[in-house]
């Protein structure tokens, strides 16, 4: 059975390479697909091109201030996008509070622990998602398990092996699947599901969820040094 995959990325905006990909192994080893971007300006046009669900974005850039970005991304697009501001500087309370002021929905200070991290990824894309409609409260659990594996390209044959169940049990339940959503084919169906809602609050049942107490040593690739905020990130 493959993965399941978040409807949506986080924006993983850091100068240190190796943060960024820190972050982004943990996440993609829980189901969450990030983009990684290493300057401000990068970080806007990934906005522009694909609204996240959330962006990481450190403070201190090498072009302009994360609170420039925080400010420009609030302002800029039409869906609400969660910021989380990342910052080395935890003497400063002004600092925080000055990411709150600009809009900023959390800060969090380096070093961090990797299971607060997604914890509090996770509450604000929560907070941030669509609820779901009532027609897609009528799917029982199994047909609702079904419809994200037609979602993710599985075939009849496939999700039988997967669950463990007839080929025609899974076609009966994709039958209701179809009359209870008032769709006449099985595309129709997953189109539905996204517009609906399904695909967000499956997530939320994810690995967003997921403890990265068993993620915490990251190997990196032997010819490259392991950054120094990587250490402190992974405790």
């Amino acid at each position: 059975m493959k993965q399941t995959k978040t409807a949506g990325t986080v924006l993983v905006v850091d100068s240190d390479a190796g943060l960024r990909r820190a972050i982004c192994t943990i996440f993609a080893r829980v189901g969450i697909r990030t983009r990684e971007a290493e300057t401000g300006v990068e970080a806007l046009r990934a906005v522009a091109q694909e609204s996240p669900l959330l962006a990481l974005l450190e403070v201190c850039l090498d072009d302009i201030s994360g609170y420039e970005v925080c400010h420009e991304i609030k302002q800029s697009t039409a869906k609400r996008v969660p910021v989380i501001l990342m910052s080395a500087r935890r003497t400063d309370p002004l600092d925080r509070v000055a990411g709150l002021l600009i809009g900023a929905d959390d800060y969090l200070a380096k070093p961090f622990d990797l299971d607060e991290l997604l914890i509090r990824t996770r509450k604000l894309i929560e907070r941030s998602l669509p609820s779901e409609s009532p027609i897609m409260a009528t799917l029982t659990p199994r047909e609702r398990e079904i419809l994200c594996l037609l979602a993710d390209g599985l075939e009849q044959r496939d999700i039988s092996d997967a669950l463990l169940i007839s080929p025609k049990t899974v076609g009966t339940h994709i039958e209701h699947i179809l009359g209870k959503l008032g769709a006449r084919s099985r595309a129709q169906a997953i189109a539905i599901a996204y517009q609906d809602g399904l695909m967000d609050s499956r997530m939320r049942q994810t690995g967003l969820g997921q403890s990265s107490r068993n993620l915490r040593v990251l190997p990196l690739p032997a010819d490259e040094p392991e950054s120094r905020a990587v250490r402190d990130a992974r405790g």
